[in-house]
């Protein structure tokens, strides 16, 4: 199935619905459609959930929305703005973050030392996420981490030992 419903090829930020895709729909086929449970999680305008949908969606998910929630939504003229979700998807508010902070180097290296130490500035996120998105595409199987704990050997655990009746008086006295 994932080679007959592909989804977008190249992120922008547009809306895109799998199920009303011409070829998909010329396949005869239905494509795979989930509904998206938030559970708890605050539905405002631009959260991550909605990112996540957008990212499921364009990878050919058939998943029911609208775009009211995704970040470009403008409440008071009922209109979406793709390039500002791109923007989003692409790490620019985090550059513009990033640039803000530029000011306050204290702040900055507290904040972003991590990358700064990296050699990533604001305007090399743009490029970063890009290349994350293809690294997915070429392999979107997700990959086995390494246990940090060594074969052989118990993590280490953080709950008290449980203490015998008399182990418990002798603390009392």
């Amino acid at each position: 199935m994932a080679d007959q419903f592909k989804g977008v090829s190249e992120v922008d930020g547009k809306p895109f619905d799998i199920s009303t895709n011409k070829d998909a729909l010329a396949q005869n086929r239905k494509p795979f459609k989930a509904i998206l449970d938030i559970g708890l999680v605050r539905s405002t305008v631009g959260n991550r959930v909605f990112g996540a949908l957008k990212g499921a969606c364009d990878g050919g998910l058939d998943i029911p929305h609208s775009t009211q929630r995704l970040a470009g939504y403008d409440m008071d003229t009922k209109k979406f703005d793709a390039d500002v979700l791109r923007k989003y998807l692409f790490g620019g508010n985090i550059a513009d973050y990033m640039t803000s902070l530029e000011e306050t180097p204290e702040k900055y290296n507290k904040q972003f030392g991590k990358f700064k130490a990296a050699g990533i500035s604001a305007g090399d996120l743009e490029g970063m996420y890009e290349k994350a998105h293809a690294s997915i595409r070429a392999n979107p199987e997700a990959q086995k981490k390494t246990p940090s704990v060594p074969a052989g050997e118990k993590p280490k655990s953080y709950k008290k030992k449980g203490l015998s009746y008399a182990q418990r008086k002798d603390r009392i006295r």
